[in-house]
């Protein structure tokens, strides 16, 4: 038994160093000549990469911009799109995102964003009459509206954000009003799997301007992020900006995926080590965790003698739905937590941080069993919480995403930590014990707990106009993160024990990934 489990773990070891090595080789190969600069427009200091063949004589030039709670490099494969054409790319991070300083705001993306624009003009990097504003989402948005003031040739709005309240569009949910009218030359793509009401404002672009020479395009199976590593994106792109800039007809072909492979495999890599990695941190070893006899059993440190029973399942749902709904209608007249200076993430802090008290209230009378007899678990959680993202993000850094954390996102680390600290002790505290449930029990409850929580934000969002739309947004990638972080916590609560170890464990990985994701204000 014992050298089967240690064949298990070295082979998983091995898998998960391979899968790294094969997706870093994947993942930095590139034909392409790629530069990074920083661009000072206006005050505005934009950290921008720069895509080309390698050739000094580019037949033009095109500048792409990322959409909120994004950044250039995951712009990239689009980036090499346009680069086959032999068009030189320029890819700014816009305010608050990627490395570029904030604040943010909408307004200051289209400031900085058209300031940018006119100081590429100014130096001679770009000539406006070859050039293509292209743009994802916000990016798209922006590159409409900067076309309709700065003479360039054309436009590539991917997946534009909705800028009038039609459709279905609520007007608390525009990031931009008062759209101008659709420049000449435009090219406007929505995916399929997209809301009708996001395709349709799209689409209103074109008919809706009958004087504009412009084209709708819907690519089908795709959501609003897989259009950017969408071939079909690619090809249409292309054609468009050749008609557009008058190039050679002949097709150019699309930019290798291998990159994108690559960046998947290394996370598959990385989280094939992760559960080794924790549970060394932990101080547990396979032999250790292994189940014994049930008439040999003896307690172990995560099975307490005296456990506190779990509260009522349909009782803590009752509560968490009525605390929610009351927390959500309070956030919308009178929202303290700006503070957090990160946009949008300082709703969704402050939301956890009043519905984490409530939860605690009512359950003060087992406060005391959140408390570890020893500070050692306490430590190892927050070592391990903090090296585990330090290690992804800088495997996404190095791949398909900006995500490193700058200074200022460090610097607002602690403040987000304490403020969904309470939430996720609750949350601890009203799973109860690890042997109280099954694991998969645990699991599924614990998700449930979040997705009324959730259910509460988007009333807030859809019925109450609290304009949070970036939450919204982002739902699939918070769900995903809350089933890797979920695992993760009860790995940490079998192993030490400690409620307040998992809950620690839990709050320093969402503070980590809410100043990665969301911008910087």
């Amino acid at each position: 038994m014992k050298d089967r489990t240690k064949a298990r773990s070295a082979i998983r070891a091995v898998s998960g160093i391979l899968l790294c090595i094969i997706g870093f080789v994947l993942a930095r190969a590139t034909p392409f000549r790629e530069a990074t600069v920083i661009v000072d427009a206006d005050g505005c200091r934009l950290v921008t990469d720069i895509i080309d063949l390698g050739s000094d004589a580019a037949q033009g030039s095109v500048v792409l911009l990322h959409g909120l709670a994004a950044n250039r490099t995951i712009m990239t494969y689009l980036g090499r799109g346009f680069a086959l054409l032999n068009l030189r790319v320029f890819l700014p991070d816009m305010p608050g995102h990627g490395r570029t300083p904030g604040p943010f705001s909408f307004a200051r993306a289209e400031t900085c964003t058209n300031s940018f624009v006119r100081q590429l003009i100014v130096r001679g990097a770009i000539d406006p009459t070859s050039t293509i504003l292209a743009g994802h989402s916000m990016g798209g948005a922006l590159a409409v509206r900067i076309a309709a003031g700065v003479p360039v040739a054309g436009v590539v709005a991917i997946s534009p954000a909705p800028m009038v309240a039609t459709h279905g569009v609520a007007a608390s949910l525009l990031i931009f009003g008062d759209p101008p009218p659709t420049p000449a030359n435009s090219l406007v793509l929505s995916g399929s799997w997209e809301p009708r009401s996001v395709r349709d404002t799209a689409r209103e672009l074109i008919s809706g301007n009958p004087a504009t020479s412009g084209k709708y395009l819907v690519i089908p199976h795709s959501t609003h992020v897989s259009l950017l590593f969408d071939p079909d994106v690619v090809h249409a792109a292309q054609s468009w900006s050749a008609k557009v800039l008058k190039l050679e007809a002949n097709a150019p072909g699309v930019p290798s995926r291998l990159p994108l492979a690559g960046s998947l495999a290394g996370l598959a890599g990385i989280l094939l080590l992760a559960g080794p990695f924790l549970r060394e941190t932990l101080g547990l070893t396979p032999l250790r965790t292994a189940v014994e006899p049930k008439g040999n059993r003896s307690p172990t440190k995560e099975e307490p003698q005296s456990p506190v029973l779990a509260p009522m399942t349909g009782r803590v749902l009752v509560e968490i739905a009525a605390a929610s709904v009351a927390i959500v209608v309070l956030l919308r007249f009178w929202n303290p937590f700006g503070v957090f200076q990160v946009f949008e993430g300082d709703y969704l802090a402050g939301f956890l941080l009043l519905l984490g008290i409530a939860l605690l209230f009512l359950h003060r009378n087992v406060l005391g069993s959140l408390w570890p007899a020893k500070t050692g678990p306490l430590l190892a959680a927050a070592f391990a919480a903090i090296v585990l993202p330090v290690l992804l993000y800088s495997w996404l850094n190095l791949t398909i995403s900006e995500a490193w954390l700058t200074t200022a996102r460090w610097l607002r680390m602690p403040a987000l930590c304490v403020a969904v600290l309470p939430y996720h002790a609750a949350e601890e505290l009203l799973l109860g014990p690890h042997r109280a449930r099954s694991a998969k029990t645990r699991l599924m409850l614990g998700l449930a707990f979040r997705l009324i929580a959730w259910c509460a934000l988007l009333i807030g969002i859809l019925v109450l106009h609290n304009g949070e739309i970036l939450l919204v947004l982002l739902a699939p990638y918070l769900a995903v993160f809350c089933l890797l972080q979920r695992t993760g916590m009860d790995v940490v609560r079998k192993g030490t024990s400690s409620p307040l170890a998992a809950a620690l464990f839990g709050a320093i990985l969402l503070a980590g990934f809410c100043v990665i994701v969301f911008p910087i204000t």
